[in-house]
């Protein structure tokens, strides 16, 4: 286990100097919007990062814990964080993590995420989950790093408008000649915790105990009824994340009613234009098996296994995209588990008629040196 003094002590880097690691306070708020403005200007799809009050008022309610590597003269160099739904939330989820130029390649975010990791496991947290850029392989190999596994690909999930010039070399450098690119999920477990029954459908049955075995996530597969009930009508609703134009149906109770729900709220939102829709099944619920069988014949795929901080426990999240273009050269892995985990997804992508772009040799070059947290 991550001990305080190697989460948050000193260390010296090369041309660096002396950097420490500490939390970031709510009076310091407004250097998160400048840290991040540097690496993607205003393109980053959350918004309130950029809002000092919206992140003091984070911060100082328990909903953000904000880390961040400054030098001696109080330079900002690396920032991540965890946040919540709720003060008391179980799993918290770590994202607007960020090396700016001059730090990079020293792996600060390593040892920015340790000290959160280390946070969480004294604030008795389950796990973090995470989404990374498929862009490239540098955040994916500092969470495996960490002992972080791939839990799905969220394909299509960030904005072509989003530009890291981490990724790119510079903020001008991406085109939307790629189109809109993909996110790989992670789970980092940090307490044991007893294990819960989940049901998953026959068809993902095998990839979701590989998921459940790579991750060590606090599950374990169980037979639901052979006739499992289901309500008459189903207890869902969407929510549409506006900066992503990509929209979210969490259900909260699946009934026999669920595949003209799911096809009616998706038909509503490709008509308003967004280029993704997502599915998230409670596998709590036995009635989750028999009703994602059910979603199969509206051509939904799947994307994987993670705690929605919207609902209790592990959900099912299944993808739908709306003429989005899905090219594997698009998306790298850094894990043979994230490798096989990848070859599924595409392959149920596939299965349900999406057209799964040949590989462009310019796609595949690599990242820019020095591209490195």
């Amino acid at each position: 286990m991550t001990t305080e003094a190697d989460a948050a002590g000193p260390r010296q880097h090369p041309d660096l100097g002396t950097v420490h690691v500490r939390s970031l306070r709510a009076s310091e708020a407004a250097r998160l919007g400048d840290a991040m403005r540097i690496a993607y200007g205003d393109t980053f799809d959350a918004p309130w990062v950029f809002d000092a009050h919206e992140v003091a008022r984070r911060i100082s309610g328990g909903l953000l814990v904000s880390a961040i590597a400054e030098t001696d003269d109080g330079t900002l160099v690396c920032h991540a964080a965890m946040s919540f739904r709720r003060p008391h939330d179980p799993v918290g989820h770590v994202g607007q993590a960020v090396t700016l130029p001059a730090a990079r390649g020293h792996h600060l975010f390593v040892t920015v995420k340790r000290h959160l990791v280390y946070l969480a496991r004294k604030r008795g947290l389950t796990g973090l989950y995470s989404e990374a850029t498929a862009a490239h392989p540098y955040s994916q190999r500092a969470n495996v790093e960490l002992g972080a596994q791939e839990t799905g690909f969220l394909l299509g999930w960030i904005p072509a408008t989003v530009a890291n010039d981490a990724a790119t070399g510079g903020l001008e450098a991406r085109e939307d000649r790629r189109g809109r690119q993909s996110a790989v999920l992670f789970y980092l477990r940090t307490n044991p915790k007893p294990a819960r029954p989940v049901y998953a459908p026959a068809r993902h049955r095998q990839i979701t105990h590989d998921i459940i075995a790579a991750c060590r996530l606090h599950a374990r597969l169980a037979d639901p009824p052979r006739r499992a009930r289901l309500e008459r009508h189903s207890s869902l609703y969407p929510h549409v994340h506006a900066h992503h134009n990509v929209g979210v149906l969490t259900v909260t109770g699946p009934g026999a009613d669920l595949t003209r729900a799911v096809a009616a709220l998706r038909r509503r939102m490709f008509e308003d234009g967004l280029d993704a829709v997502y599915v998230d099944l409670p596998l709590e619920l036995q009635a989750s098996a028999p009703a994602a069988e059910d979603l199969e014949e509206l051509g939904v795929s799947f994307a994987g296994i993670f705690p929605n901080s919207r609902d209790y426990g592990d959900v099912l999240r299944l993808q739908s995209l709306n003429r989005v273009v899905v090219s594997p050269a698009d998306v790298t892995v850094a894990s043979e588990h994230g490798r096989r985990l990848l070859d599924y997804v595409l392959t149920d992508l596939a299965a349900t008629g999406h057209d799964i772009a040949a590989a462009d040799p310019l796609d595949s070059a690599a990242a820019p040196p020095g591209a490195a947290g």
